[in-house]
């Protein structure tokens, strides 16, 4: 949220935590603040989103950078965002990684263990959204940080359990019914078929949709309904 689609107000009726861009690929003081208000509006918790500093790519391109430059750079989007969220007394619930960023570290246990170490010196008690079964996930494990293993409603998934990389066709889910099916997939079996037809277990806590898709409120809706229809919680922290 907060990446300048102005779809918030659309989104957060059906969703229990928002990752609000905080100067990295998007974002900045005033998109910030409009976004937590949105969020507080519909009892949303609301999570720092940082990513690499890359308007140009919407933070979608891997970039070489030392374990130094990416503490900083988490370090400088998240203060920015909890400057904010001081100010506005809102706590913070989480910390994801956005994009290529994300990705990077899922795959990089030197990468995932400055990010964790840097959240801890931090915050000790923010929870971090990390992809099922990644790095990002062992080393909070082995930090003794919170988290939350995240899966993903509107990306397909590879047989060895990563996100289909988005220059590949198919990357992202575009159909509904498929992105429900999914969904539930996910939740009541911790189960996930790949592209290659293989099933793969995930262990999820939290499941993601992007809310720069162009069937973002669609989708956020349906999967709301579907969860009811099937007597699922979506628990509102």
């Amino acid at each position: 949220m907060g990446e300048g689609m102005g779809n918030e107000s659309y989104i957060m009726p059906f969703i229990s935590s928002a990752n609000i861009a905080c100067g990295g690929h998007t974002g900045n003081a005033d998109t910030i603040k409009r976004t937590i208000e949105i969020a507080l509006k519909h009892n949303v918790a609301i999570g720092a989103h940082p990513s690499y500093y890359d308007l140009e790519n919407f933070g979608r391109v891997s970039q070489f950078i030392s374990v130094l430059e990416l503490a900083e750079l988490i370090a400088d989007q998240y203060y920015l965002f909890e400057k904010i969220a001081i100010q506005m007394g809102v706590p913070i619930h989480h910390v994801k990684l956005h994009g290529a960023l994300y990705n990077d570290c899922a795959k990089d246990a030197l990468l995932s263990k400055t990010f964790v170490q840097t959240i801890q010196a931090i915050d000790p008690t923010l929870i971090i959204y990390g992809l099922s079964g990644s790095f990002t996930v062992q080393e909070a494990i082995m930090n003794g940080q919170p988290f939350y293993r995240e899966a993903f409603a509107d990306r397909s998934y590879q047989k060895n359990g990563q996100l289909t990389p988005r220059h590949l066709s198919h990357a992202m889910i575009e159909n509904v019914d498929q992105v429900i099916q999914q969904v539930i997939g996910l939740i009541n079996e911790n189960k996930v078929v790949s592209l290659q037809g293989d099933i793969i277990d995930l262990k999820v806590d939290t499941i993601c949709i992007h809310g720069d898709g162009p069937n973002a409120i669609t989708f956020s809706e349906s999967i709301y309904e579907a969860l009811k229809n099937n007597n699922i919680e979506l628990k509102k922290y």
